[in-house]
């Protein structure tokens, strides 16, 4: 019997519409089922990025899995799909689901559909700050340094708060 191969990948949710926190929830269930959710940060707000809109919840999971980047690429994309993510137009807009591949362990993917790692991550406080909390030490495949040098480098002067 051959062995499938397990990558773990750092997720990022964020949204701003409806009751994230029930949202958060109902999609980490369904990711759960796409292999095993090892980590996931505190809850993060963050003011909206690339347009004018209500505050952003975001979290980060690590999740292990045995499927390929794309197929859990396919699999994210039907459980935003399921929660009632509608994707309209192009350009940032407010939403009540997005959920990012953000790294994969030591893997760099260039496709039309994936990019990994995601290639505005080290622009993003939003994204650096809860990576940092539970994948500090994770490398950037492409910058070479990890995610703790890309927070304390990061110039995005954008208020992250802690959601208690």
């Amino acid at each position: 019997m051959e062995r499938k191969t397990k990558i773990e990948a750092l997720l990022l949710l964020g949204a701003n519409m409806g009751d994230v926190k029930k949202t958060f929830t109902h999609a980490i269930a369904e990711l759960g089922e796409l292999g095993r959710i090892v980590s996931r940060s505190l809850l993060y707000s963050s003011p909206s990025w690339g347009f004018e809109a209500s505050d952003f919840l975001n979290q980060v999971l690590i999740i292990e899995t045995e499927l390929s980047p794309q197929e859990l690429l396919n699999n994210i994309l039907n459980v935003e799909k399921h929660i009632g993510r509608v994707r309209a137009g192009s350009g940032y807009q407010s939403r009540i689901i997005d959920i990012d591949i953000i790294l994969i362990k030591d893997t760099i993917i260039k496709t039309k559909e994936l990019v990994v790692p995601h290639p505005k991550m080290q622009e993003r406080k939003f994204v650096l700050v809860p990576c940092n909390e539970i994948a500090a030490d994770w490398q950037h495949p492409v910058l070479n340094c990890s995610i703790s040098d890309l927070l304390e480098k990061c110039e995005d002067s954008s208020i992250i708060t802690k959601v208690l």
